[in-house]
């Protein structure tokens, strides 16, 4: 066993090399950084499969360990990520982590809420048009305090606005019992229809994500991530 000097020591080593303490360091193969070669020759299909594949590896403890500073040195030139993420800035759901992905592989663009504005819009048209990502997923949570605002009308600051955005869903929305906060149910019904309205935005809005869609050339999905499992579902 460590004892907890040892443990300190190693986990130093961790956060700087990517690795977890006690366990073995990964093929390279799995840590190889994206390229616009390797960008280029994955699918949007393949993307999404290698999101869902990396969300199973974080809740089953079995993700990949590399080493962040050589990945670091690989993508100071060049980046070439294979996928978008917008995400709500919960602090429970790094996109990062829960699809078990590294420096260079994602773009990621989160706001309060994840829902969609002209900003980030236009942040998705450079990832995809300009960047070559191949997929643009938005990935919202359980138990999301915006989600809770929305639909409680809490008023705050800048915070008003931001909430606003997230009214429609809240109206689009139904479950069984009051329309609240405290009804978990009507909150999981909101959070969902906010990230499927999210999603049907994104190429109503941008005639750029629209024609690169229809082209094939990039998949559009909503997503749920469970704070209390580590698991994300797909809606779409």
């Amino acid at each position: 066993m460590l004892n907890r000097r040892m443990f300190c020591q190693c986990a130093s080593l961790a956060l700087f090399t990517g690795a977890s303490v006690g366990s073995a360091r990964a093929d390279p193969a799995e840590c190889a950084v994206f390229t616009p070669d390797r960008q280029q020759h994955i699918s949007p299909d393949e993307a999404i499969a290698r999101l869902k594949a990396g969300n199973n590896r974080f809740v089953t403890g079995a993700t990949v360990n590399c080493d962040l500073i050589a990945q670091v040195r690989e993508t100071a030139k060049k980046q070439a990520p294979f996928a978008a993420i917008v995400g709500c800035i919960d602090s429970r759901v790094p996109p990062e982590l829960v699809f078990d992905q590294r420096i260079g592989d994602v773009f990621c663009a989160r706001i309060a809420g994840n829902f969609i504005n002209d900003d980030i819009i236009g942040s998705l048209e450079f990832a995809t048009q300009v960047s070559g990502a191949r997929a643009i997923v938005v990935l919202g949570h359980s138990s999301c305090g915006a989600i809770k605002g929305a639909i409680d009308g809490v008023k705050l600051g800048h915070l008003t606005g931001v909430l606003a955005h997230i009214r429609p869903a809240v109206s689009a929305s139904k479950a069984d019992g009051k329309p609240s906060s405290k009804n978990d149910a009507f909150v999981q019904a909101v959070a969902e229809t906010n990230a499927r309205m999210a999603v049907a935005a994104l190429t109503k809005r941008s005639p750029i994500l629209k024609a690169l869609a229809a082209k094939g050339e990039l998949r559009v999905a909503a997503a749920m991530h469970d704070v209390a499992t580590g698991q994300v579902s797909w809606l779409s």
